[in-house]
């Protein structure tokens, strides 16, 4: 199994270590930023959903136009339209692309940022609501005839999409949360299940569960991990790096008064924080110290050191069975060609010699 490459791209240049510069939609930088991870050899591109920024299909509509081979991963919500409409929605914006388009539920983690767009569900009603969602998107994409449905949430007479997927059977469905209630819903509907970059004995663990999660239904998942990683020509200055980028995100968040804030709901931040507990490095290359600082409110781990010892770091995780890897950094645009030039041909190359190996064996074996 290949691996994916996943990068990200936000409508303006910010990170925890940059005040956002610039125009809230920045259509020159989203350009570039866009371009920059097709010129690096990522395979997917990342566009996340807030509740005050940009819509997020919006900005896969406008970057879709100034690329030509990238794919996009659309980030989006369950519940603020209905899923038949978003199932047309979707695949629409799918056939514009070319079929470059997966979509990531997130179901929300957050009390606070669900209601700014008017969602008063709690955490678990809103995966039991992300459940009945899916149902009704896959079998919207996928009925060849309407089809009726009456749920907790959704009701339809004859619903029906004249507009497919160029994608069979359907948009490839990434999925996002730890909880209890997350991991019934990933192991039903999940395609890729995805998660932050824990160390690898948390990996190992909750990769398990969603297995054993998909079993019941007959079914496989594949898996993603999210890292920031940081690079330098030695360890040691990858070390100082990584102290320069905390003492910047310190400096940044004392001058715009922010602070960790209370308790995540989010399972997942919560994961992150437990990693942490176990002080600023874990597993000699994963640094939990940004996550710690920030309160773990998006994935803000870090793999340092050099370009050859963070693809191996890397190549761990591929050996748990993820096969699909987000790399993001705190200096975004410019560690994107950083990424293209010295750690992503890296991981490719490591990953080849591990399936050629495993082919050999195979062959031997048979």
């Amino acid at each position: 199994m290949s691996v994916e490459i996943i990068g990200m791209i936000t409508t303006q240049l910010q990170s925890e270590t940059l005040r956002p510069q610039g125009s809230v939609i920045d259509r020159d930088h989203v350009r570039r930023f866009a371009q920059a991870h097709e010129a690096a050899g990522f395979d997917r591109i990342l566009v996340p959903q807030h509740s005050t920024g940009p819509d997020a299909s919006q900005v896969i509509a406008y970057a879709s136009t100034v690329t030509e081979r990238v794919n996009f991963l659309l980030a989006h919500r369950p519940g603020f339209i209905a899923p038949a409409f978003a199932a047309r929605q979707l695949a629409t914006l799918e056939n514009f692309t070319g079929g470059r388009l997966a979509v990531h539920i997130i179901s929300g983690g957050s009390d606070e940022e669900q209601r700014r767009d008017g969602d008063f569900l709690d955490h678990d009603q809103r995966y039991a609501r992300t459940d009945e969602y899916l149902e009704v998107l896959r079998r919207t994409w996928t009925s060849e005839a309407p089809f009726d449905h009456e749920g907790a949430h959704y009701r339809y007479e004859k619903a029906f999409s004249e507009v497919k997927p160029l994608q069979k059977p359907h948009l490839p469905i990434y999925f996002g949360g730890a909880s209890e209630a997350a991991l019934r819903v990933a192991g039903k509907h999940a395609d890729a299940y995805a998660l932050w970059g824990e160390s690898l004995e948390q990996t190992r663990e909750l990769t398990q569960r969603v297995r054993a999660e998909a079993a019941q239904h007959g079914r496989g998942v594949r898996f993603s991990v999210s890292f920031r990683p940081i690079l330098a020509e030695t360890e040691a200055k990858a070390w100082a790096k990584a102290e320069h980028i905390l003492a910047e995100t310190r400096r940044l968040r004392v001058e715009a008064g922010w602070s960790r804030g209370g308790p995540q709901q989010s399972e997942g931040a919560r994961r992150l924080l437990a990693a942490a507990e176990r002080g600023d490095v874990v597993d000699e290359r994963l640094w939990t110290a940004i996550a710690r600082e920030t309160g773990a409110r998006s994935n803000s781990t870090a793999l340092v050191g050099t370009p050859e010892q963070v693809a191996q770091a890397l190549l761990k995780y591929v050996d748990l069975g993820v096969g699909t890897l987000l790399i993001r950094g705190f200096d975004p645009l410019d560690d994107a060609v950083d990424y293209g030039r010295e750690l992503i041909p890296r991981v490719r190359a490591l990953v080849a010699q591990r399936e050629a190996r495993q082919g050999a064996q195979e062959a031997v074996a048979a």
